[in-house]
């Protein structure tokens, strides 16, 4: 048996260059199903050009070869000699990761909303493609240039147009490499939805879409919003819903101090008695399907219109309190927002993550929709009517989960700062590191449905601690309490009902030690807790280690950003070096700990569902077996040869705070 090759050295670090880093990990850039996702990059630039007005026309060709071509009527990509890398432009919008004209913010950029922020869209699309075709019509010239498997295979050339044609803008023919795929047909569906969700966001652009028979379909709405909902959800007339559908928008102007000039919403809500609700968001007409921050801000702003018009007419029944969900959960909606630097979660731009579009769209509905529900009393009413029902409804079911419950309540750490609400779905327990940081969570919470237990010092390492040996650990006894669950065995049937949180939340510092403390409780979870993170019940919060303090700059207002880590910190700079801003302008402060943060900020960014950001634990890939395996390497005591070992190994991987 050949010797093992455990040597690390200067010749084992490998720097990835050009295209490379998404052929080898491609699904960190794009979904590999099917290469919907790389034509949907080329879609969006060309839909960027119609944000901009620039673009009445999108065209887009399956063709019989497996190809696909996109062609639009907007400016063209510039072909002209880039000022710092000496090669055509076009062929750096392709050929470039992190490139392209949507950096820029302000009144000088190229695209004051966009959606492609990462410079990483059509350069992927062009990595996971066997040929790309480009030709690009501006300066009354036609420019041509192709790439094959990633690399300039046709030089850019130009010939001038005839006298009389002024035609501008871009066609782009891809074939899709099926080595990246696992499957090379395009969606039909899926594509024929974003093609019509493009049309109906934009009044006025027309998008066609050509199948290899021929058929062709072509979608242009003058106003389509409200139409589009009302098809979705087969509504005959207007009386199907409880009150009339909701439409509006909203844009920010340039007197507003809190929001870039532009920024906004355009939205179409309506509320059903019954049937599936339908529910679509967009930014800067991406589509997300897994929501993100605009949505939260939907629901805020509807929940405080409905909350205040209920107070306003002494609506509500004594003992009945209206949460969030009350209101929302029989709505139906398409919302598309406008922000001018959108944060999303991956290159695929399913969730929108900036924090700030949760105040920007709550502050676009809440007032109109307010104000609305004051002019039209009896629609109001009718709505006040049904939200209460839900409310109702809603308590009702947790009585009965009471009942049940009642014959066996503990008594509780006297350390413990509890919830008020009782239903175990909603509910959630910080297990917060120190007292400190405790009482920052205590004062930042919302006390409705967070609890708080702080905890003293390092939690024991319970990976070999017998069962009933636990409870002679105060901390360990303390948790097992207030969650109410017995600890149990990976092949236990433990009783779970008397479980008093939906969510259990591991916070802990944002260094070195918060991450030896999370490890020690994820151990004692994963070795005498299985069920809980069976069921989807553990959970890892994530506070930052940094704050940014960036001042008004153009468009752009005050910004006040945190980074999770020094890569996000170093990515935030990136981005606010390009608006223009100066390293001597920005303020950085770094988090010794989570005392150290104020309620507000704690609440802010780690609490708050709609800005936080909360890690499920779950086993993964790697199954049970496996699992027990990596733990018994990394927490017995008797393995230290093994670690040292492993270290050895995969030390390389591992991002030091030191």
């Amino acid at each position: 048996m050949a010797e093992k090759n455990t040597g690390y050295s200067e010749d084992s670090i490998k720097v990835l260059k050009g295209l490379e880093p998404v052929r080898q990990r491609p699904g960190m850039y794009t979904r590999t199903e099917n290469p919907l996702h790389i034509i949907t990059e080329v879609i969006d630039n060309a839909s960027d050009e119609a944000i901009g007005g620039w673009c009445t026309d999108i065209q887009v060709t399956l063709n019989a070869d497996g190809s696909v071509t996109v062609e639009d009527n907007g400016r063209g990509i510039p072909v002209g000699i880039h000022p710092e890398e000496g090669v055509p432009t076009v062929q750096i919008v392709f050929t470039q990761l992190h490139s392209g004209g949507k950096f820029t913010k302000g009144t000088d950029s190229a695209y004051a909303f966009s959606g492609g922020l990462h410079g990483v869209g059509v350069s992927v699309t062009n990595a996971l493609s066997k040929r790309i075709d480009v030709t690009v019509w501006r300066d009354r010239q036609e420019h041509h240039i192709a790439f094959t498997d990633g690399e300039v295979s046709v030089p850019l050339s130009s010939t001038l147009l005839p006298r009389k044609e002024k035609r501008t803008g871009t066609k782009i023919t891809v074939w899709p490499d099926g080595t990246y795929f696992d499957d090379l047909a395009i969606p039909l569906a899926d594509l024929r939805h974003l093609l019509r969700s493009k049309a109906i966001l934009l009044p006025g652009l027309k998008v066609s879409l050509t199948q290899p028979d021929g058929k062709e379909e072509t979608w242009y709405y003058a106003d389509g919003l409200k139409g589009y909902l009302s098809e979705s959800l087969g509504l005959v007339s207007e009386e199907d819903t409880v009150i009339p559908l909701f439409t509006g928008e909203h844009y920010a102007t340039a007197e507003e101090e809190d929001f870039a000039d532009g920024e906004g919403a355009a939205w179409v809500i309506a509320w059903t008695a019954e049937g599936t609700p339908v529910r679509e968001s967009f930014v800067n007409l991406i589509p997300t399907p897994a929501g993100g921050t605009h949505e939260n801000g939907l629901r805020d702003g509807l929940f405080n219109a409905v909350k205040n018009f209920t107070e306003i007419h002494s609506l509500m029944p004594k003992g009945v309190r209206l949460l969030p969900e009350d209101v929302f959960v029989r709505v139906s909606f398409l919302l598309s927002a406008r922000v001018l630097d959108p944060q999303f979660q991956g290159q695929i731009k399913e969730k929108l993550n900036s924090r700030d579009a949760v105040r920007l769209v709550s502050h676009c509905i809440r007032p109109v929709f307010e104000q609305w529900l004051h002019q039209n009393v009896e629609y109001g009413r009718k709505l006040a009517e049904l939200v209460i029902r839900q409310a109702q409804a809603r308590m009702r079911q947790l009585q009965k989960i009471e009942k049940k419950k009642s014959s066996s309540v503990a008594v509780l750490p006297g350390k413990l700062t509890d919830c008020e609400s009782h239903d175990t779905s909603r509910n959630e327990l910080f297990l917060v590191e120190g007292d400190s940081a405790g009482g920052s969570a205590k004062m930042g919470r919302d006390k409705e449905y967070q609890a708080i237990l702080p905890l003293r010092g390092k939690v024991l390492n319970s990976w070999e601690t017998d069962r009933d040996r636990l409870f002679a650990n105060q901390e360990i006894h303390d948790i097992s309490v207030a969650i109410g669950v017995d600890p149990h065995g990976p092949d236990d049937n433990p009783d779970l009902s008397g479980l008093r949180y939906g969510k259990i939340c591991i916070l802990s510092d944002a260094d070195v030690d918060g991450s030896h403390i999370q490890v020690l409780l994820l151990t004692l979870f994963f070795k005498h807790f299985p069920k809980l993170i069976e069921n989807g019940n553990i959970f890892v919060a994530r506070p930052p280690l940094f704050r940014i303090d960036a001042p008004a700059r153009g468009r752009k207002p005050v910004q006040k950003l945190y980074a999770l880590d020094d890569a996000e910190l170093t990515k935030i700079l990136e981005r606010l070096h390009k608006e223009g801003h100066k390293d001597t302008v920005l303020g950085i402060s770094r988090f010794k700990g989570l005392g150290e943060m104020s309620a507000e900020q704690l609440w802010e960014t780690t609490l708050n569902p709609d800005t936080r950001r909360l890690l499920p634990v779950m086993l993964g890939d790697i199954g049970k077996d496996e699992s027990v395996k990596r733990f018994q390497m990394l927490m017995g005591k008797g393995e230290a040869a093994a670690r040292r070992s492993w270290m050895e190994e995969h030390g390389n991987e591992a991002e030091t705070d030191i």
